[in-house]
C-alpha cells in the first residue's frame, strides 16, 4: 500500500460462515492496571457470587528468580515472592476460562468455538464484573487472538493447497518442508492496530490426534494506551474482529476453506 492510499476498516463486510471453524482457542486480553486493593480473600469474595456458571480454578502469584554468584562459593538461588497476580475461574462446561489479574483481564473460549456474538457478549459481561472491583482508569492494550489448527492430510503435503502465500524453499532447491515457522507483524495504516501472524507446523503430542497440523495464530492488538470510558472497549472489538477475519480468509485457500463450511 502506497503512502497516499488510505486503509479502510469496514466492519459491515460479510465473511463466510464456518460451521466447522478450525479455532482451538479464542482469547480476549485487556491490559489495565487495577487501582483497588488486590488480595485473594477480597477477590474471591467479590467475584465468586457474581460469576454464575463458573467455579474457582486457581490462584496465581508472581515470583522473581535470581542466581547469586560469589567467587569460591556455589551459586545461590534466590526466589522472591512479588505478590498476588490474580485468580482464575472456569465455566462448568470447561469451555471458558477467565483470568482476573492485577494488571488486566483475559477471557478464553476453548474448542469447539461458538460464534463471535456469543463469545464477545460473555467476555464483556465478565469484563464489566472485573471493572467493578479493579477500577482501572486506562487501558494499555487490547488483544484479540485466534489460534487455528488445520489438520494436514499426510506428512508430505503441498502447502499451496492450504495457505497463500505458502513458504517456498530456496531457488534451485526444490525439496519438501519438514517444518517451518513464519512470523509477521502487520502495521495497520491510519489506526492504532497491529497484527501478529504466526504460521507453523505442529506435530501433536496427543496419541488420539494423529499426524501434523498447520497452526495459523492471529493476534490483533492495540498499539497505544487510551483512557477508559464507557463503551470504548466494545467500540474497538468489531474493528479488531474484522482485521482478524481479513487475515484468516486472506491466508487460507478456497480449497481448504470449503472443508470448514
Amino acid at each position: 500500500m502506497s503512502a497516499d492510499q488510505k486503509f479502510k476498516i469496514d466492519i459491515s463486510e460479510k465473511f463466510p460462515h464456518l460451521s466447522r471453524a478450525p479455532i482451538v482457542e479464542a482469547i480476549m486480553e485487556i491490559r489495565a492496571r487495577a487501582e483497588g486493593t488486590w488480595e485473594e480473600a477480597a477477590l474471591r469474595t467479590h467475584f465468586e457470587p457474581k460469576l454464575s456458571g463458573y467455579a474457582y480454578l486457581d490462584t496465581q502469584r508472581l515470583f522473581q528468580h535470581q542466581v547469586k554468584m560469589q567467587v569460591g562459593q556455589p551459586p545461590e538461588q534466590i526466589v522472591k515472592d512479588l505478590g498476588l497476580k490474580g485468580v482464575r475461574f472456569q465455566s462448568t462446561d470447561k469451555l471458558h476460562i477467565v483470568q482476573l489479574n492485577r494488571d488486566g483481564f483475559a477471557f478464553s473460549r476453548l474448542q469447539p468455538y461458538a460464534d463471535w456474538g456469543e463469545v464477545s457478549k460473555e467476555a464483556m459481561r465478565l469484563w464489566h464484573i472485573y471493572l467493578e472491583f479493579a477500577r482501572p482508569t486506562e487501558v494499555q492494550r487490547i488483544g484479540v487472538r485466534f489460534i487455528n489448527r488445520i489438520q494436514l492430510s499426510s506428512r508430505e503435503v503441498d502447502l499451496d493447497d492450504y495457505i497463500q502465500p505458502s513458504p517456498q524453499p530456496p531457488r534451485a532447491l526444490d525439496v519438501p518442508f519438514a517444518g517451518f515457522m513464519h512470523y509477521d507483524t502487520l502495521a495497520i495504516p491510519g489506526s492504532s492496530y497491529s497484527v501478529n501472524v504466526i504460521r507453523t507446523i505442529q506435530v501433536s503430542p496427543q496419541p488420539q490426534t494423529r499426524g501434523a497440523a498447520l497452526i495459523l495464530d492471529i493476534d490483533v492488538f492495540t498499539t497505544q494506551p487510551f483512557d477508559l470510558s464507557v463503551g470504548v472497549v466494545e467500540q474497538r472489538l468489531p474493528e479488531m474482529r474484522w482485521l482478524k477475519n481479513k487475515v484468516f480468509f486472506g491466508s487460507v485457500t478456497d480449497q481448504i476453506l470449503k472443508t470448514f463450511q
